[in-house]
């Protein structure tokens, strides 16, 4: 059990807060919260389970307020979640058997050609457009793919919901975005489900960081839907960076070498 001070409970919730502010407009909470937790002393599988439980709470805050805003409609991106769910539970499922050091080499690049894209790209903006795949096939592909991914790795989910939604849904970015809160939320439960029942989700401080997070959310995106692409698409770019430079930075990155780094 991990004795944590009055103070790391508070730089915690103030970490859990500030996650759920810019995940619920670029995604990235976790580029906050997961380091917070192993600087308080968490193992890395406890981290990521406890981060699970309190991501479900800004998610979840993030994705009612852009339903009632209008912005996603629950009922019929219903089957979508639940196929976000279910990849996200096999995707943790095999977290613990398929190495990941593929991933950590290929994920700063694919972030940083998302960065690029979003910031190059002309007419960002909130005005959908012609789809470049169908609903159906689109729902029937990019939720559980990418919904294994977050379960089985993690960082960046939101980012490549962002790029799915925009290219080939023809969503503007508001849209977008919040329709990736939805499938983060399914997703979170997926992956939070298996966590929990192998036992590594330390309940206490997940719930007390689920409920900064969920205030944060609540402005997060409510700020997100008043100002819209002018907000989301620079945050979602700087995101993206700085999560690329966050793990180049981590020593066991396989790119560091390939690179010379």
């Amino acid at each position: 059990m991990i004795d944590l001070s009055v103070h790391t409970f508070a730089v915690l919730a103030f970490a859990a807060f500030a996650a759920g502010f810019v995940d619920s407009i670029a995604g990235g909470g976790g580029l906050i919260t997961i380091p917070a937790l192993l600087l308080a002393g968490f193992s890395p599988t406890a981290a990521l389970g406890t981060n699970k439980l309190q991501g479900m709470f800004g998610s979840g805050s993030a994705t009612i307020h852009y339903a009632a805003n209008g912005q996603v409609d629950l009922s019929r991106q219903l089957p979508s979640a639940l196929l976000a769910l279910v990849g996200s539970a096999v995707g943790a499922l095999l977290a613990t058997i398929v190495p990941g050091d593929f991933l950590r080499a290929l994920l700063p690049v694919l972030l940083i050609a998302i960065a690029l894209y979003f910031a190059l790209k002309p007419n960002m903006n909130d005005v959908d457009r012609a789809e470049r795949m169908s609903s159906f096939l689109f729902g029937l592909v990019i939720p559980p793919l990418v919904g294994f991914y977050d379960g089985l790795f993690g960082p960046g989910a939101g980012s490549f919901y962002m790029l799915a939604f925009v290219s080939l849904a023809g969503y503007g970015v508001l849209k977008a975005t919040a329709h990736t809160k939805l499938l983060n939320f399914a997703s979170n439960i997926g992956g939070f489900a298996v966590f929990a029942a192998v036992g590594v989700v330390y309940w206490k401080i997940g719930l007390m960081m689920g409920v900064a997070q969920f205030l944060g959310a609540r402005l997060g995106a409510s700020l997100a839907i008043r100002i819209g692409a002018r907000l989301i698409k620079p945050l979602l770019v700087v995101v993206c960076v700085a999560l690329a430079v966050k793990l180049l930075a981590d020593p066991a990155n396989p790119l560091r070498l390939l690179i010379g780094v």
